[in-house]
């Protein structure tokens, strides 16, 4: 028997006008411990879920529990949950330790206590020698850094992250990836970080929830959801995929047959409720596709019980560093990326050849062309278990 949920969301909708919703008739259970992606498109509804989680939106129909008791009903500073915004909302006018301080400041904790806990927090943070320092004097990662330390210095529940680290470039915005996870893992906290990085959230989440159109598509581990796309959104929204379109021959027993454009037959992985003459999308990672002669096969690849065979015209070659990319056009319609790894010897197909690409049935999956809408509004359930709000200074998000 799995263990409750620390966090549910049932049935929780929102609409800003009455007539349309933002959020949609939205389940999810989150374990205490847990650290969930909530990742999606711009407007897909995963801020709303955060904002309405964190008291600043209030839910149009349904309701929220932490560890069981209800919240939609409690203002922010009452959730004894914390969060850190994209923009910092740090206080310019104090120091690094009057900003960390601020959320003890507002819950009375005693001047001998907050100044243990801004020590504690600061030490954490690696950042105890920039105390008396104003926010503009620290760098972007300095300062997403001292956010983090007020999010936590009070020691809350849940700590929310509205894509935090937006705003940092690429080296620092992974250096702070590592940094987040670390204290997840070391303080066993319970986050909720919305993004649109889809690599951020592959790279940090015990489990995501890719969302469109106001509802949940899919909420899994990370390889789950690359491995194991329920629908086509999400195969094209969660890492590089060769979208490749069809109408389905046969279907059963979790195994689909599907016509492509060219001619071409190929068998993959389904799921339940594919049927022949459905229209239909073949899921197929980059990495999974080879070139046989690429990697020195000089006989001729035939299709089989374990492979799809296709021919393809050589468009592009692209030189990547570890890999190359090879562009291919299947037909008249689709276009298909091969990665080669760059540890062979071996000479690549020039632009303008015609060349066979291989891959493993189970390696690819036949998914139906259905809207994102589509999905039923179900419960999504956390797994058993694997831990501010601060009061936002004046004109903070």
């Amino acid at each position: 028997m799995s263990n409750p949920a620390f966090i549910s969301l049932s049935r929780v909708s929102k609409s800003y006008d009455g007539a349309q919703y933002v959020v949609d008739d939205l389940n999810l259970d989150v374990s205490k411990g847990e650290f969930l992606s909530l990742l999606g498109p711009s407007g897909s509804g995963k801020t709303t879920t955060l904002m309405m989680l964190a008291g600043f939106e209030t839910p149009t129909h349904g309701e929220i529990r932490l560890d069981g008791r209800r919240l939609d009903d409690k203002p922010p500073h009452q959730r004894d949950i914390g969060m850190v915004f994209q923009n910092y909302a740090l206080f310019p006018h104090l120091t690094i330790a009057e900003n960390v301080a601020f959320p003890l400041s507002v819950r009375h904790v005693s001047r001998a206590e907050q100044k243990a806990r801004v020590k504690r927090a600061l030490d954490m943070i690696e950042l105890p020698h920039l105390a008396n320092r104003r926010p503009a004097q620290l760098s972007g990662g300095q300062q997403q850094r001292v956010a983090l330390a007020r999010a936590l210095v009070f020691e809350p529940s849940v700590v929310l992250m509205d894509e935090p680290l937006g705003a940092l470039d690429k080296r620092l915005r992974e250096t702070m990836q590592y940094e987040i996870m670390r204290l997840h893992r070391e303080l066993s906290l319970t986050i909720v970080y919305v993004t649109h990085d889809q690599a951020e959230a592959l790279t940090m989440s015990d489990r995501v929830a890719v969302f469109s159109d106001g509802r949940i598509q899919q909420a899994a581990t990370p390889s789950e959801l690359y491995e194991n796309a329920q629908n086509a959104f999400v195969a094209n929204f969660v890492g590089e995929n060769n979208g490749l379109t069809g109408r389905v021959v046969t279907a059963g027993e979790g195994w689909a047959t599907l016509a492509l454009s060219d001619g071409s037959v190929i068998r993959g992985r389904c799921e339940h409720g594919l049927r022949a003459g459905d229209d239909a999308m073949l899921a197929l990672r980059p990495e999974r596709a080879h070139i046989p002669s690429a990697e020195g096969t000089q006989a001729s690849t035939r299709a089989d019980e374990h492979n799809n065979v296709v021919r393809a015209r050589v468009e592009e070659r692209v030189y990547c560093g570890d890999h190359h990319r090879v562009h291919l056009k299947l037909g008249s319609r689709d276009s298909i990326v091969v990665k080669v790894p760059n540890t062979q010897r071996h000479a690549l197909p020039s632009p303008g050849s015609t060349i066979e690409i291989a891959w493993r049935h189970d390696d690819c999956k036949i998914l139906a062309m259905t809207a994102p809408r589509s999905a039923p509004a179900m419960p999504v359930s956390a797994p058993p278990s694997p831990s501010i709000i601060t009061t936002a200074p004046a004109g903070a998000n």
